[in-house]
């Protein structure tokens, strides 16, 4: 970090502060890490497994590969990233690519003045370089509820009693019913003290018939 870094000493203090951080983790996982990585080279060697699964790194076949190497790593040698290429066999040569960092030590090759001016350019165009095409999809715009306009209710026909259809009358009835009212006696016609005197009469004439009784 000494060599070629001429950070301000704010960003060397920052830094630091970051190097410095521990990280909480479960003893196992720590120790899981040494034995299968750096004691047992299992994924070198092929016998590193993942849930009964053998992990084989020349199954890759649809990436691209890029490793980055510093030149003044004094953590991860030289050649450790690149050998990488050897155990993806699979991925072929042409998206293969590895990239030395000059005068970058271990941390600066993902941190710092270095990742940003010369680190971060190559990996973000090697990624838009081979990230797969994804089709862009056409907002469709929703298609409108049609509006539905309520009608108004038809106006109802007052509802009118029929008329109860009346019998014919034939006319050889109605000849009947002239011909007995011409024939029946016209009493309503004469005057109440007229039909009272006619009435009373009768008797005196029925009187004046009979005999006197012989003494």
């Amino acid at each position: 970090m000494v060599r070629g870094d001429d950070d301000s000493v704010d960003s060397h203090r920052q830094f630091y502060d970051e190097y410095n951080a521990v990280l909480d983790m479960p003893a196992e996982y720590y120790l899981e890490t040494i034995k299968k990585v750096f004691q047992e080279f299992a994924l070198v060697n092929g016998t590193w497994e993942k849930d009964g699964t053998l992990v084989r790194p020349q199954d890759i076949t649809t990436s691209a590969l890029l490793t980055v190497e510093g030149e003044l790593d004094d953590i991860s040698g030289s050649g450790q990233t690149r050998a990488a290429h050897d155990l993806c066999t699979g991925i072929p040569k042409n998206r293969q690519f590895h990239y030395d960092v000059e005068g970058a030590g271990h941390y600066g090759i993902f941190s710092g003045r270095r990742w940003r001016d010369l680190v971060y350019p190559q990996v973000k165009a090697f990624i838009s370089a081979h990230q797969p095409v994804v089709a862009k999809v056409t907002p469709v715009a929703p298609t409108p509820k049609p509006v539905v306009t309520a009608r108004p209710a038809a106006a109802r026909k007052p509802v009118v009693a029929k008329k109860s259809a009346q019998p014919a009358t034939s006319k050889a009835a109605v000849t009947e019913l002239k011909s007995a009212s011409s024939q029946a006696p016209n009493i309503a016609s004469k005057s109440p003290s007229e039909t009272v005197v006619s009435a009373g009469a009768a008797p005196k004439k029925l009187a004046s018939k009979r005999k006197p009784a012989a003494k």
